[in-house]
């Protein structure tokens, strides 16, 4: 989180700088303004060009990116727009080295002037914003496992699937209910007999005692 505020920092700092920059002095006291997209390609001259169409253009598509990739968190946006700043600006070195014979750095304005600076700076805190920018965090996946376990392996053709209760064959059902044990003995009951209680059995050998 705090990587990624110091890298939108940076980034729109360094955007900041580049879209400035042509409202500075590039080249002996001639603004950045001055000179148009298309001398950038075919060879700068001294014709003005429109602010729309000068060299403010391209920065202003990066300070686009920037913002863009600053949103989304995207280091790789930065990273462009940091590439599009420096490389319009060592292009339009290119071809004013061309126009000049070189380049120079001389007091009261002469040679390069702090825009063409401006440029370069911010194109380099563009590359170090999306360096210092973690980017979008990814959160790892959670696979959860079936509810009842890992799932066991399919049985091969042919083989004959397991009863559930095949490891115990004498195991009843965990949930049956065990057989209750009868009474050993039964209840006595009595009954009136007329006449008395009946004479013992000589042949029992344990009559039943008398009335």
């Amino acid at each position: 989180m705090i990587r990624n505020i110091a890298g939108s920092v940076l980034a729109l700092a360094g955007a900041t700088a580049a879209v400035w920059s042509p409202f500075r002095a590039w080249y002996d006291g001639r603004h950045g303004r001055d000179y148009a997209v298309g001398d950038l390609f075919t060879g700068i001259t001294d014709a003005k060009s429109d602010v729309l169409g000068s060299i403010l253009l391209p920065f202003a598509f990066a300070a686009l990116i920037t913002l863009v990739g600053v949103v989304l968190r995207s280091r790789l946006l930065v990273a462009l727009a940091g590439l599009v700043v420096l490389g319009f600006t060592i292009l339009w070195m290119v071809r004013v080295g061309q126009a000049e014979g070189s380049l120079a750095v001389g007091p009261d304005g002469a040679g390069l002037g702090d825009g063409v600076a401006n440029a370069l700076g911010g194109g380099v805190l563009l590359l170090l914003g999306a360096l210092v920018m973690s980017g979008r965090s990814h959160r790892p996946r959670r696979v959860d496992l079936p509810p009842h376990g890992p799932a066991r392996p399919a049985p091969d053709a042919g083989q004959e699937t397991p009863a559930p209760y095949a490891e115990a064959p004498y195991a009843e059902a965990p949930y049956a209910e065990a057989p209750r044990a009868d009474a050993p003995y039964a209840e006595t009951r009595t009954f009136d007999v007329p006449g008395g209680p009946p004479a013992p059995d000589p042949e029992r050998k344990n009559p039943p005692p008398g009335g």
